[in-house]
């Protein structure tokens, strides 16, 4: 009976715990507060930038990436308000850095916590291509991708989501969202990761649309980021949390009409 009740409750729980994502409308599991995720991300964030070489603002570099976050962060703000979601997005203390890296790579962490990383400026090569990337990471932090992916841990231990979602500690869930963000989710959960892929690709094309840039662009920066991972080995589709750049390319491709939509009306 007890352990009825339980299902009951764990079913309850997860039923209500769903949200809807901004632009697809896709339902998704919600267990995280939002507020707490905001306070985890800026722990993170502030430890982050303390233990890695922030390139001054003063820098050349740094102005161009921060020009290109604030036309991206204009924008998101723009479309959050046109489709009634600028209070999800009211807490937001937008912040962008440029960290001295070989790595290719840029995130975007809950509350608009943005770092570049210098090693993906020469793949990038103009602002338009900076926008690809850059919207494709806002993108991650406007769908919640990392509640998401927190909430998905808790729910695969359904004990632990009746039990403890209420009670767990904030040092608990600081160590599980810089386990999510640094070393990523167990197999068993790459496949969200690889649809949260997919639709941050198609956010992120509408908000540099939106910023005034050119989303065709896009796939030109994909090929070039392909082209310079030839050399690096890397995991099949299925196995990994973002999809292959074949597939990438095709579903931007798809979502291009939707994208120039809010391109043209500029």
């Amino acid at each position: 009976m007890k352990l009825k009740i339980v299902f009951l409750a764990a079913a309850f729980l997860l039923f209500e715990a769903c949200s809807k994502v901004p632009l697809t409308g896709r339902s998704q599991l919600s267990l995280v507060d939002e507020g707490q995720m905001l306070s985890l991300a800026q722990a993170s964030y502030a430890e982050f930038l303390k233990e890695n070489k922030v390139v001054p603002a003063s820098d050349k570099q740094t102005v161009f990436v921060k020009k290109v976050g604030d036309n991206l962060i204009n924008a998101v703000k723009v479309f959050m308000n046109q489709k009634g979601y600028s209070q999800q997005i009211k807490d937001y203390k937008w912040e962008v850095n440029l960290v001295e890296s070989k790595e290719l790579n840029a995130w975007c962490m809950p509350g608009g916590k943005i770092v570049v990383y210098t090693g993906i400026l020469p793949v990038t090569k103009d602002e338009t291509g900076l926008a690809t990337v850059m919207g494709h990471e806002i993108a991650h932090a406007i769908a919640r991708h990392g509640a998401e992916r927190m909430s998905q841990q808790m729910a695969a231990q359904m004990g632990a989501v009746v039990g403890n979602v209420a009670t767990s500690s904030s040092s608990q869930n600081q160590q599980i969202f810089n386990e999510l963000y640094g070393v990523g989710a167990p197999l068993a959960l790459l496949k969200y990761g690889r649809n949260q892929e997919s639709e941050a690709d198609r956010l992120g094309l509408t908000f540099m649309a939106i910023a005034g840039y050119d989303p065709r662009k896009a796939v030109d920066f994909w090929q070039r980021m392909s082209a310079s991972a030839k050399t690096q080995q890397k995991p099949p589709e299925f196995l990994s949390t973002h999809p292959s750049d074949e597939t990438r390319i095709s579903g931007i491709q798809k979502y291009l009409p939707e994208a120039l939509g809010y391109y043209n009306q500029k």
